[in-house]
């Protein structure tokens, strides 16, 4: 049994996101979750049973190092929704948001922040400090992976809904990070199963796909996670591995100064550069802060074997940045007593009611 009087361990925050298998760690995840290279776990719907068991997670997760790794999850709302019941609200995919928008842009902003006020608040409640969301991919009809996780199609609509749920994020405490770059809506192809192409120019792609990473609400987000997509007109390697898409034109053109992370590096839009220490290197190398590794609990300990990358202390700095800071209630049931909370649940039943 781990000797659970050494944590927490004194390290700066690593390189590589990972994820564990259940609801409670095992022995094995507590020791490669030590290892140097660990900034990070993401979490998943296996994790989840009930908002008391995630929250002991958290809390075990949180324990093991000083400063704490930072815990992330893919919650956006509709069916990429990972914890559902006990404690957290159903919330509306952002389509749905979208469609408010054609009849009364008011009241869909409003609806756009309550969902991010709400979305943030209970994960924070809950131990979760980072949402891999909002999504800024445009709604061309055609996308099997994205469909109704957009918004909209139109990139300035995009802009402001997306701009209004960062807000609601950031009211409540949390950051956000915006995908996935510099935009996976125009090709059919999921990048989970196959490598996408997009043969669309440059120009077209700057019109519209990057027009809400161009909007100032660029400046509200915490983190960029770019696609397993090849723009072939523009570079023959996916965005997340290209340093023309990644330092070019995102740091230098937009201007983004937040942490950029890879997407999954078990994806099999990721395959085309390699194994996974090479993938892991091409996604450093073309200017990612933090690699995912997801579900291959194999490949995540060959790389943390394998890998040895060059320090980036502007990559600390910015991983150490996206620490929340709740401005609510630290649990589920002060968050239940919350005015702002019971408001925003309010609204958003409200507006979810009138939409559908």
């Amino acid at each position: 049994m781990t000797d659970r009087s050494a944590y927490p361990v004194h390290l700066l925050q690593g390189p590589v996101m990972l994820d564990v298998q259940g609801t409670v760690l095992t022995d094995e995840e507590r020791e490669r979750l030590c290892d140097p290279l660990v900034g990070g776990v993401i979490l998943f719907k296996r994790n989840f049973s009930d908002g008391e068991a995630l929250q002991a997670l958290t809390g075990e997760i949180h324990a093991l190092r000083e400063p704490p790794l930072v815990i992330a999850v893919d919650h956006e709302g509709g069916r990429v929704q990972r914890f559902r019941g006990s404690g957290f609200t159903a919330l509306p995919s952002m389509r749905v948001i979208g469609s408010v928008w054609e009849r009364d842009y008011l009241e869909a902003l409003e609806f756009a922040r309550c969902t991010g006020f709400v979305l943030a608040a209970e994960l924070l409640a809950h131990g979760v400090d980072l949402s891999f969301t909002p999504v800024l991919d445009l709604d061309y009809g055609g996308s099997r992976v994205i469909g109704d996780r957009a918004f909209h199609r139109d990139p300035r609509t995009v802009a402001r809904l997306a701009g209004a749920l960062a807000a609601g994020m950031a009211e409540a405490g949390m950051g956000c990070v915006g995908k996935h770059f510099p935009g996976h809506g125009h090709v059919e192809a999921d990048s989970h199963h196959e490598i996408p192409v997009d043969d669309r120019p440059f120009d077209a792609i700057w019109k519209d796909d990057l027009a809400p990473y161009r909007h100032r609400m660029s400046r509200q987000l915490s983190g960029v996670m770019p696609a397993h997509v090849i723009y072939r007109e523009v570079d023959e390697r996916p965005a997340g591995f290209s340093p023309f898409w990644l330092q070019d034109v995102l740091r230098k053109r937009i201007g983004f100064e937040g942490v950029i992370f890879s997407d999954d590096l078990t994806m099999e839009g990721a395959s085309v550069a390699g194994d996974i220490l090479a993938r892991a290197k091409a996604a450093h190398a073309a200017g990612c802060d933090m690699v995912l590794v997801c579900n291959r609990p194999d490949l995540a300990a060959d790389l943390l074997d394998r890998w040895v990358p060059e320090s980036v202390p502007q990559s600390r700095a910015r991983i150490e940045g996206l620490r929340p800071r709740p401005r609510h209630a630290s649990d589920p049931f002060a968050l239940e007593l919350s005015p702002a909370y019971q408001q925003a649940r309010r609204t958003l039943a409200e507006a979810l009611a009138k939409a559908v």
